[in-house]
């Protein structure tokens, strides 16, 4: 009753004109970004991210969030109609969702993936409703230690849980832990990596390497690729919605087994991307129609949506109750209330309950928002995708570059972006992961804040990460993630031969 009654104070706090305003153009911002190609939830957030520093926190948080989930919704569309993923995680969508455009299905198709989308994301707030306020309680018993340990499985976790090769994996984050400590040392006051440049004493702003890594280096690979837009037009009207919506009951098992993935590789660093491909892996050997999987199978679509929206709606729960972002866009969002002045964490929930239960009932408010716009726009932001590549690109650099000039209206941060950016293409080049090097560039200072306070604290000793049983279960769980990938190559080599559970084969054209 405590959480239901908070909750309704969220929807008292959002349902003000401004914030309704604020929440619509949102969506559509965040569509718009998800139809994009080179552009996506995080890249978006991080671009606009200083048009919200006049807003209040509550204000700013609801327009971002909601440009979030637009970019989950607007993914989709491309996908489906163009076959070109608007975004990472829709990859999976367009399977079966563009054989069934290319059948005349594309109105099936999209209001079935839009649905699975506000499902997978309402399954994911109703859990962060009820979880939040629990695990911001329990965190409440953390010192410096325990946080530490809780920085470090985050850490770990990208490296035991990801898709890639643990080294790159490692690479980046190393990368982002060196850029993290250039600046002022917080606990001595002495200069680090500056080169004796006074420009570098405030370090490197995350948001300006967020808008080089992700907007800029996307940008730079789409003109390499030399994208061209052209796709099956699509209208959706209410009679294919209303008969779509009568299919949708049947596939209810692979909806609730999809939220679950999707909320689990939310909460853990997983993400929205392996939780669609799971998602569709685990259905296509799960369903009596796999085998037809890849030719225009309705629940090949269903599937990933649902897991990737429950997946990036439940990222921002380790964010608000730990401070630790489960997905990039979290990052940045988490980057988001520091700079407003909030401090993430247990202590948010008694210190800003109208900022953490206005964000909350946004998620609702703002997912039912985002169905609807989505329902009625189709043909418009599939249109957008008429115009030039080559026009789109240069007005993309423009506005990375307002971004990046108005966080500390320096020319310099300019550059500092189109380096990033530079960095950017690199890895994505050679298949370097910028996840963990955004989380540890954001997370880094505080996690070496939290490790010298806890050896301040012992006198030098490490056994205090072991000192008592909380503290202790996280740290080994931390160190087994780490140790994983030699672990479960040891494994393999014990037990030969053994196939891989959630395989997914892409079709081939």
């Amino acid at each position: 009753m405590e959480e239901i009654n908070a909750l309704f104070h969220g929807f008292a706090v959002i349902l003000t004109p401004m914030n309704m305003v604020l929440m619509l153009v949102g969506i559509v911002l965040g569509v718009l970004i998800g139809v994009l190609p080179g552009l996506g939830g995080a890249n978006g957030v991080a671009i606009l991210l200083p048009l919200t520093f006049t807003m209040s926190p509550t204000a700013a948080i609801i327009m971002l969030s909601c440009i979030y989930w637009g970019a989950l919704f607007g993914g989709a569309i491309t996908s489906i109609l163009f076959n070109i993923p608007g975004e990472p995680w829709s990859v999976a969508t367009t399977f079966d969702g563009y054989p069934m455009a290319q059948q005349g299905r594309a109105g099936e198709a999209l209001t079935a993936a839009f649905t699975s989308s506000f499902i997978g994301a309402f399954v994911a707030v109703v859990m962060i409703t009820f979880m939040a306020p629990l695990v911001a309680k329990f965190a409440l018993r953390f010192g410096p230690p325990e946080f530490f340990a809780v920085y470090l499985l985050t850490f770990c976790s990208f490296v035991g849980m990801g898709k890639g090769s643990p080294f790159k994996i490692l690479a980046s984050m190393a990368l982002g832990f060196a850029l993290a400590t250039v600046g002022m040392d917080t606990v001595t006051g002495q200069l680090r990596l500056t080169f004796g440049w006074s420009e570098l004493m405030r370090g490197f702003d995350f948001l300006i390497a967020v808008i080089g890594l992700f907007g800029i280096g996307e940008i730079l690979l789409s003109m390499e690729e030399g994208l061209a837009f052209s796709g099956k037009n699509a209208k959706i009207n209410p009679k294919v919605v209303f008969e779509t919506w009568k299919k949708l009951p049947q596939y209810w098992l692979t909806s609730i087994r999809s939220s679950l993935v999707g909320i689990w590789m939310g909460i853990t660093p997983g993400g929205a991307t392996p939780a669609s491909f799971m998602s569709y892996g685990l259905a296509k050997k799960m369903s009596k129609s796999g085998a037809k999987f890849g030719t225009g199978e309705l629940e090949g679509v269903i599937a990933p949506e649902t897991a990737a929206h429950a997946a990036g709606t439940s990222a921002l729960l380790p964010m608000l109750a730990l401070g630790i972002p489960g997905s990039p866009t979290a990052a940045v969002l988490l980057g988001g209330l520091l700079i407003w002045g909030l401090q993430p964490g247990p202590l948010l929930f008694v210190e800003q309950k109208d900022f953490v239960w206005g964000l909350i009932a946004s998620m609702y408010l703002g997912n039912l928002a985002g169905l609807i716009v989505v329902l009625t726009t189709v043909p418009l932001f599939a249109s957008i995708l008429r115009i030039p590549f080559s026009i789109i690109a240069p007005i993309i650099i423009v506005i990375c570059a307002i971004g990046a000039y108005t966080v500390h209206n320096a020319m310099l941060d300019i550059w500092f972006m189109l380096l990033f950016g530079i960095v950017g293409y690199l890895f994505k080049k050679l298949d370097y992961p910028l996840a963990p090097l955004v989380l540890a560039l954001v997370l880094g200072d505080k996690a070496e804040d939290s490790f010298r306070q806890a050896m301040l604290i012992s006198q030098g000793e490490v056994s205090i990460m072991w000192s008592n049983p909380l503290v202790g279960g996280i740290t080994t769980l931390a160190l087994i993630l780490l140790l994983w990938p030699l672990i479960s190559r040891v494994l393999k080599k014990i037990n030969p031969g053994k196939p891989e559970k959630f395989a997914v084969e892409q079709p081939v054209d």
